[in-house]
């Protein structure tokens, strides 16, 4: 398997890797486009146009995008996310040129009816009621919010609903012209691809497109706040952020190895402390999330009221007791899991275009595997030992949901940390 990367004259990016023996492919467009690309006033609209995408073009209705992947038994998507909005599909081999064409169909051709927009837009309200009857989502947005303070990268993915009551074909239009340059777009294939085909047609496709030049965004600070809403549920929802490394720090290795030692699985320290030992909660994890430039250790727990005081306590201590006492078995563990996730991962066309796209945003180029490897088999104990050290000093936030009105503020968990 070999990944193979052509830049055309515009600034459109293409990478592809072909995986001998597979049928089928993955291919799609993504579009460093997300929610942080958006002005306050145009908060939500990246997903709303993500929405807008299957909704018709100049040559297809928007039951016509669907027939035409789903007669040839594939399968058409899109996500948007914080950096990136993804159009991507699911075909046979044989069926490339289809996929491509119609996920170039929609990019460039959208008509965004108003009849269209109105239907949607009735669909999205639908999701944001949703999440917000979801105390376990709700409560990651309120803390994406207090470490990003009044930044696009604090804001909701999918708005407000107020602001998506107001957004108009105008507005669509807009966002297109202002975010969707060549120069912004990344068309990755992997499984039954041949590189120089998808180049040819990609160059006919988006070869046309006229450079946009660098769109800019404001640099992320990562600030200290807390967000509390105190409700009549069954579970106080705890969730705590630290300052982390973005995806272009090696660090990112550590923050994820120690993540994975702390709470990424049954075997991790907050698992076995929190629920095995002490019967705490049901649920709990850490991540490690990063940007382009800023990142954050997420930890999250689920437990009543009664034992939420005792619980974010627990967690400050094991972060603290982890500087000290993290073994090598915990770490070697943690680098198994993390190679084999990713290898594993990769037995798939769809995550391995994913992958690339997401890589070229960051670094331009694709890493050879044995590249990552070894950047994940170079954190030693120590390494992992001084970066749950170096949280003690991180900046951090807090959110919390349900009952939770007794639960130590900010202030007083960052004096049990330093302490």
């Amino acid at each position: 398997m070999s990944v193979e990367l052509h830049t055309l004259s515009n600034g459109f990016r293409i990478v592809t890797e072909h995986m001998p023996s597979l049928e089928s492919a993955s291919i799609g467009v993504w579009v460093m486009a997300g929610g942080r690309h958006e002005r306050l006033e145009q908060n939500g609209i990246a997903h709303f146009l993500e929405h807008m995408a299957f909704k018709g073009t100049r040559t297809r209705s928007a039951l016509d995008i669907a027939e035409a992947i789903e007669d040839v038994g594939g399968f058409i998507n899109a996500y948007t996310s914080r950096e990136m909005t993804a159009y991507y599909v699911r075909v046979l081999g044989q069926d490339v040129p289809l996929a491509l064409d119609v996920i170039s169909d929609i990019l460039l051709n959208p008509v965004f009816d108003p009849a269209e927009i109105e239907i949607e837009r009735g669909v999205i309200l639908q999701e944001i009621g949703q999440s917000l009857d979801t105390p376990d989502d709700v409560v990651f947005d309120w803390l994406q919010e207090a470490a990003y303070r009044d930044q696009a990268l604090g804001r909701s993915i999918l708005g407000p609903a107020e602001r998506v009551r107001g957004f108009n074909r105008e507005n669509l239009i807009g966002f297109v012209k202002e975010r969707y340059g060549p120069e912004q777009m990344i068309l990755s294939a992997a499984g039954a691809v041949v590189h120089d085909e998808i180049v040819r047609m990609a160059e006919n496709l988006f070869g046309g497109l006229a450079t946009k030049g660098e769109t800019l965004i404001d640099p992320a600070n990562f600030t200290s706040g807390e967000v509390r809403e105190v409700k009549d549920l069954e579970q106080a929802h705890f969730t705590l952020a630290l300052e982390g490394p973005n995806y272009s720090n090696d660090d990112i290795y550590t923050a994820q190895i120690f993540a994975s030692t702390f709470g990424g699985g049954m075997s991790s320290r907050l698992f076995q402390e929190v629920r095995e030992k002490r019967g705490l909660c049901y649920s709990t994890f850490a991540q490690a999330g990063a940007f382009a430039d800023s990142g954050m250790m997420t930890i999250y727990a689920g437990t009543s009221g009664e034992q939420l005081n005792e619980l974010a306590n627990l967690v400050i201590d094991e972060i603290k007791r982890a500087s000290v006492d993290m073994s090598e078995p915990e770490v070697a563990r943690a680098r198994a899991q993390m190679k084999a996730g990713i290898l594993m991962g990769l037995e798939s066309p769809a995550a391995r275009a994913e992958r690339m796209a997401r890589v070229i945003s960051i670094w331009g180029r694709v890493p050879p595997l044995d590249e990552v490897v070894a950047l994940i088999d170079a954190v030693d104990v120590q390494k992992v030992r001084d970066f749950a050290g170096g949280l003690t000093e991180a900046k951090m936030a807090m959110a919390l949901y349900g009952p939770v009105g007794d639960a130590p503020d900010l202030a007083s968990l960052q004096t049990r940390l330093v302490r």
